[in-house]
């Protein structure tokens, strides 16, 4: 593990860490972590901290008049950290030239680490090639995880004091010149920071105040320094992108505020600001232990929502009627024309489809007769036109993912926040197609229609996989391999060799081994854009979160910080070039509805018992 030493300053450089598949990294590389600090001797490691700012790059020709500055010896954590050569690359022969230029001490409070940022920030016509992207970094690691240490609200508070303003903070003690560059340093970080969330933030109301606090700033400012009217002119765009541009500008603030669904558990809206052309995942129960995964837009209302359950399990329309039922066990019928998602809604349960009775249209599929008789309707459809629809959802769901939600699903505990439904709606789609592929496979009753099932689920995945979708891809093999299905001996001894050899290569990309390096190998060699397996990006920040401390001696442990967001960068990456991307299909109705409308079995022990009465134990 790297740690800052006294050497004349005698400093010594954090320990550099390439990728992991890195195979020249030597034995000394491969065993640095955050965490490993600890366990060095501390007559070995004398650390030094510096006082303003604590968070600071310190070259190796500074003088020793700098010892002034050392506040006090102590143990020091660090981890890997990329220094960018001269280039701006990262080639492994230019690294040992970098640190002997360069050494970084990556600590501090968090108004420092801002004020580092921003005394550091250099704005187009200042900045230089290799300068200017460190600084671009710092700033974006900054932005992706400042909830991990500070509020948004403390947040927006240290850039109001961060502008000088003419009403006390400036008061003449800065120079003209250089309050204005500061000005616009502070608007250029806003900017970013908008940019970078968009959306994310519009309902935070401390946010909307911050920003029409240092508007009116800007407003009363750009008569004293005339040049900042260019830079008005850009915040003006950013506040109307916003909705947030109060009775200063000519544009009044848009009240009509995007309203979240109810979260419950019949279904998770994308985030956005405009709900209307949006769509959902919506959970209508049909049996006590199954349940339809619909895809509707918000708009939907109960006749229509009853329609395509009629429709797809084959009941009269007539007979049915909408239910939706408490925890409680109390039922309430809804009407055809009420909507579902909407905050007239507000029961707590399920959707369930019943008869006008109120039972359930099907009995327990332990004890369903139908089941017998029920077609196979993925048999019937092509191979490649099942895949590439499922890659096209999953795309308009990825690509509702921001890389925030990683940072909030994985720091907040906080259930429902609001802001993570895209990324809950991607793992739940993912956890539905693992079921999806095991529901189908455990309710057909013939053995030569479950063996060309099979046959379909592995062409499909390893279409998914040649379509860049590891998700889907991920989700059909597990269902596969899950007790209940791969226990079916009889059915898999009649699967041709030549499946078996493909299913056996599909399986090598889910071995955990070596941190899923078979996975991970793949991946990289995916040219963007391309939907990475959600859960185990997931891991990833879980295991850097969990094993490397947040704050040391109450400074922000920020090399932690930037392993996250290199992680969480990795949506940025994957998500580019999406123009185009998707896939011709016939998109005909049979196949959108074996995509959109997926019959899943959420029970367990129905899943078990089916299995059994397929293949009996020997």
């Amino acid at each position: 593990m790297g740690s800052v030493r006294p050497t004349r300053l005698n400093i010594k450089p954090v320990t550099l860490v390439e990728e992991e598949d890195d195979d020249d990294d030597d034995d000394e590389g491969s065993e640095c972590s955050i965490t490993s600090a600890n366990s060095s001797s501390k007559d070995d490691v004398f650390a030094v901290t510096f006082d303003v700012p604590h968070f600071r790059y310190i070259d190796e020709e500074e003088d020793e008049d700098n010892e002034d500055d050392v506040l006090s010896s102590r143990g020091w954590s660090s981890s890997s950290y990329s220094v960018c050569s001269t280039d701006g690359d990262y080639p492994s022969d230019s690294l040992s030239s970098a640190v002997s230029d360069r050494y970084v001490v990556v600590s501090g409070t968090p108004h420092k680490i801002l004020e580092h940022l921003l005394s550091d920030l250099r704005l187009d016509e200042h900045q230089g090639a290799t300068e200017g992207k460190e600084a671009e970094m710092l700033l974006d690691d900054f932005l992706l995880t400042y909830l991990v240490f500070m509020s948004t609200n403390d947040l927006c508070q240290a850039l109001l004091g961060q502008y000088p303003s003419l009403q006390g903070r400036c008061r003449g003690k800065e120079e003209g010149k250089e309050a204005l560059y500061r000005k616009r340093k502070v608007l250029h970080l806003v900017s970013q920071w908008s940019s970078l969330y968009k959306d994310f933030l519009r309902e935070e109301e401390h946010v909307k105040l911050f920003m029409k606090t240092l508007y009116r700033y800007v407003l009363e400012d750009v008569y004293e320094f005339p040049t900042l009217e260019k830079d008005l002119k850009e915040f003006q765009k950013l506040l109307r992108r916003r909705h947030t541009v109060d009775d200063y500008s000519p544009h009044q603030k848009n009240k009509a505020l995007f309203q979240q669904l109810s979260l419950k558990e019949n279904g998770i809206q994308l985030r956005g600001a405009h709900s209307e052309g949006r769509e959902v995942m919506c959970r209508v129960y049909v049996s006590s232990d199954s349940y339809l995964s619909i895809r509707v837009r918000t708009t939907v209302v109960a006749q229509e929502l009853l329609h395509i359950v009629a429709q797809r399990m084959e009941k009269p329309e007539e007979d049915m009627v909408l239910v939706a039922q408490a925890y409680s066990g109390e039922k309430r019928a809804i009407q055809p024309h009420d909507s579902i998602f909407s905050e007239s809604l507000t029961l707590p349960g399920r959707l369930l489809a019943c008869w006008k009775d109120l039972s359930e249209i099907l009995p327990p599929l332990t004890d369903c007769p139908e089941l017998a008789q029920r077609p196979t309707r993925l048999l019937g459809i092509n191979t490649w036109d099942v895949s590439v629809a499922l890659t096209n959802l999953d795309w308009s769901l990825f690509n509702s993912v921001h890389e925030q939600e990683l940072v909030y699903y994985t720091f907040s505990r906080q259930a429902s926040s609001g802001h993570t439904v895209a990324l809950e709606q991607l793992l739940q789609r993912c956890n539905e197609v693992q079921q999806w592929v095991m529901s189908e496979v455990l309710l057909c009753p013939s053995l030569g229609k479950r063996v060309q099932l099979l046959k379909k689920f592995i062409k499909i995945a390893a279409h998914c996989k040649a379509q860049r979708n590891l998700n889907s891809s991920f989700a059909i093999i597990m269902g596969l391999n899950t007790a209940a299905v791969s226990r079916l001996n009889q059915t898999w001894e009649k699967v041709p060799g030549k499946f078996k050899k493909l299913f056996s290569e599909l399986e090598l990309l889910t071995d955990p081994s070596l941190n899923h390096k078979a996975y991970r190998d793949a991946f990289r060699k995916m040219k963007p854009p391309k939907i990475p397996f959600m859960p185990l990006l997931l891991k990833d920040i879980t295991f850097i979160h969990e094993g490397n401390k947040t704050f040391h001696d109450n400074l922000v442990n920020f090399e932690k910080l930037h392993m996250i967001a290199d992680t969480v960068r990795l949506i940025r990456h994957c998500q580019t070039d999406q123009a185009g991307n998707e896939v011709t299909q016939s998109d005909g109705p049979d196949v959108r509805a074996s995509v959109h409308y997926l019959h899943i079995i959420d029970n367990q022990q129905t899943l078990f018992e089916l299995s059994h009465r397929l293949e009996p134990r020997a």
